[in-house]
């Protein structure tokens, strides 16, 4: 046994945990509300996702329509969703990734 508690004070730990969960919280939700772009075709599709993925807008230039060739811009969508997706998923890292790492030592908590 350590002399003088060399045990960490449990509420202290708690009221830090409490905080963390919060700011994980708070950094959620400003996810959910910040959009982010991805583009493919040189900007002829441009895909608008939320910060947690969700797609929120797609716009197609006229230029990328042929009736002809309906497989091109199904690709050209696709790749304008990933984009947006991997644009997202950079802003989650940059939210998220310390207060995750923070959480990770917590038992319990399930980070």
């Amino acid at each position: 046994m350590i002399p003088g508690g060399g045990q960490p004070n449990m509420q202290q730990l708690l009221q830090q945990a409490q905080q963390m969960q919060q700011d994980l919280a708070r950094a959620q939700e400003e996810l959910a509300a910040t959009e982010v772009e991805g583009q493919a075709g040189g900007g002829l599709v441009t895909a608008t996702v939320t910060g947690s993925g969700e797609l929120r807008g797609l716009v197609i230039d006229p230029k990328a329509v042929d009736p002809e060739d309906t497989e091109t811009l199904a690709d050209l969508v696709v790749a304008a969703v990933k984009a947006a997706n991997d644009n997202a998923q950079q802003l989650q890292q940059a939210k998220l990734g310390p207060l995750a790492q923070g959480l990770g030592g917590m038992p319990g908590l399930g980070f």
